[in-house]
């Protein structure tokens, strides 16, 4: 699980970064809605114990820095105006997924959220490959930020199926397990190639 955060963060880290030199945001707004949502909900509603709830409240900070670069640059990105429903958009988005993370988690009696964080991050999953392709450029995205989201999924998996018999017994986060590194690894494939054919060395961009 420490090996996890400290790749999360890293990804959280390259995605403002990308951003900042890309002028865009780096993460679809469905995705950032739920992140926000989850981080809001166990940073300050039910908050984890320590030191989670440290990571969880670094966490929505980074998240605050995405938002803020989707709100500044998204209008243009999305060939939408500055308008009261583009800012609507985002508000309503983040009172459903609020909302659903809050009733889901308190249905399946999973106090620690890792349901829904599980089932975010396959819809994040997929969201970054419906990024790549309506984007003809590869702005706000990179080979190291796909590997270390991969990664740190990949651990969290690995840290929940073998050291808590609740979810490793789950049939639906064994799912979700798979499903998620199965999407990373077409994600980190599909961006390669994307790469290549922009005659960007993958491994030289940051």
């Amino acid at each position: 699980m420490i090996g996890s955060g400290i790749c999360w963060t890293l990804t959280y880290l390259l995605i403002i970064r990308r951003g900042i030199l890309d002028l865009t945001y780096g993460m679809p707004l469905a995705a950032l809605c739920a992140n926000l949502s989850w981080e809001t909900i166990y940073s300050f509603v039910q908050p984890h114990t320590m030191p989670q709830l440290v990571v969880d409240r670094i966490w929505f900070t980074f998240d605050l820095l995405i938002l803020l670069q989707y709100l500044r640059f998204g209008p243009g990105i999305r060939r939408a105006s500055r308008s009261f429903t583009f800012y609507l958009e985002f508000l309503l988005g983040f009172a459903l997924t609020f909302t659903l993370i809050l009733f889901l988690s308190d249905a399946l009696k999973d106090r620690y959220g890792a349901y829904a964080a599980f089932g975010q991050n396959l819809m994040m999953s997929v969201l970054f490959i419906v990024m790549l392709r309506e984007r003809r450029a590869v702005d706000g995205q990179s080979i190291y930020i796909a590997i270390l989201k991969m990664l740190g999924t990949l651990l969290a998996s690995v840290a929940f199926y073998t050291q808590t018999k609740t979810y490793s017994n789950s049939p639906l986060m064994q799912l979700l397990f798979v499903a998620i590194l199965v999407y990373d690894l077409i994600y980190i494939g599909m961006l390669y190639r994307r790469l290549k054919q922009h005659h960007i060395k993958p491994f030289k961009r940051l």
